[in-house]
């Protein structure tokens, strides 16, 4: 750009209009003269093409484009059965917001609490057997949660006991005494340590292989701990409580000797917390969902404490799941609809509602390989829901004689 020549134009247009009745000098004039010859003053623009510019070169063709778009579009989508495969009985489950009474085991055995009895369905096979039936001194049961391996199932009692038992050899190993002062409502397990929440509001690491089995204390909800879940990592545990509150605690802050100081104690809830689901495809990525007067699911960052998307759902949010094969979460409700929704991830578009039962869905379990998940009720029933199958392009072609997880099972007990 010539800013001399701008200038010029500039400054020789206002003065022609000021000054034309102004008569100029002679050297003036001639100095005039020279500057707009140097200057090529026959030129109408200050900034000007000589030549017209070259087509741009595309250097990835329309025919890469239009053949991704293409493969995208004809990607079928998932058939989401809108009716459960199978309803069994579940008579006189507690119907209560904050325990946690239904857990599937990676040796695919489903685990379900019914007052004072724990029940064992083997999915593989359809057979059920009573694992243990616990005095009303101690009762009722009031969490139930496996082990890694899928042979030790810990469980959580209303008079603050914790039994440790051995499902294949349907052995009590050992009881955990002393840590809380009432009842025990949710469990979670990290290698050897099984954490318990109570409801004193207290949650405690439990080393079962070792005799004083009281490891670390945290200490922070007022009221009682509805959920508990370890991090993929093992590094981070979430806590939700009775007191709105969610906590992040991380393992390395844990100590026997002192009150445990959180991460991140996280205040957005305006209702009791028990719904937890970290992400198995993103690190530090935690879901939480609210109770009646809240509803909303809220997502994470847990590294940051940041609050990234908060999608209000219109009812109770009872339980969470995250699919191991999509992108996708599923929640289950209470009043008024008592549905189960599937979400897509990041966007939360809904892509089903699943319908049936006639009270809030309290518990959901996922089988091993996660394509079944278990929902039970207030309604005293128990249903399974194809609801993360694969997509029917990887499925194999159903077979008949396999109609269901537990054929030969029609009720609970």
């Amino acid at each position: 750009m010539d800013f001399d020549f701008a200038h010029y134009m500039l400054t020789k247009r206002g003065k022609d209009k000021e000054n034309q009745s102004v008569v100029r000098s002679q050297s003036k004039e001639a100095y005039l003269k020279l500057l707009a010859e140097t200057f090529n003053m026959n030129r109408s623009r200050i900034l000007a093409f000589k030549n017209k510019p070259h087509t741009p070169v595309k250097l990835i063709p329309d025919e890469f484009y239009s053949s991704v778009h293409q493969s995208k579009r004809s990607k079928p989508l998932r058939h989401i059965p809108q009716t459960p495969e199978r309803t069994l009985d579940a008579p006189d489950i507690i119907d209560d917001f904050c325990l946690n009474l239904m857990d599937w085991s990676s040796s695919n055995v489903l685990a379900l609490a019914l007052q004072n009895t724990v029940y064992l369905w083997d999915a593989s096979n359809g057979s059920a057997s009573e694992l243990v039936t616990v005095d009303d001194e101690n009762g009722p049961v009031t969490s139930v949660s496996w082990a890694a391996d899928g042979q030790y199932i810990a469980i959580g009692l209303n008079s603050s006991d914790v039994q440790l038992w051995d499902s294949t050899a349907n052995r009590l190993l050992r009881t955990l005494r002393g840590g809380h002062q009432s009842r025990v409502g949710s469990l979670d397990w990290k290698n050897h340590i099984l954490t318990t929440g109570g409801m004193d509001g207290q949650i405690i690491n439990n080393d079962v292989r070792v005799h004083s089995h009281i490891v670390a204390t945290f200490r922070g909800h007022r009221q009682e701990v509805c959920g508990l879940k370890w991090s993929t990592s093992g590094q981070q545990l979430a806590s939700g409580g009775n007191d709105n509150l969610l906590y992040i605690w991380d393992r390395s802050m844990a100590s026997m000797h002192s009150r445990s100081q959180w991460l991140h104690r996280l205040e957005d809830h305006t209702a009791a917390v028990k719904a937890l689901a970290w992400c198995p495809f993103q690190r530090n990525l935690l879901a939480s969902g609210g109770g009646g007067s809240d509803c909303c699911i809220k997502f994470w960052n847990t590294h940051t404490g940041a609050c990234l998307n908060s999608v209000d759902t219109g009812s109770q949010v009872c339980a969470l799941l995250w699919n191991k094969n999509e992108r996708e979460l599923l929640s289950s409700h209470g009043f008024m609809q008592n549905q189960l929704t599937l979400w897509m991830y990041p966007s939360m578009v809904k892509t089903a509602e699943l319908t049936g039962h006639t009270s809030r869905v309290l518990f959901m379990a996922q089988s091993p390989d996660g394509r079944t998940v278990a929902t039970a009720a207030g309604d005293e029933t128990l249903k399974f829901w194809n609801a993360f199958g694969m997509p029917e392009v990887k499925k194999a072609a159903p077979k008949a004689e396999h109609p269901g997880p537990f054929p030969h099972i029609r009720r609970i007990r």
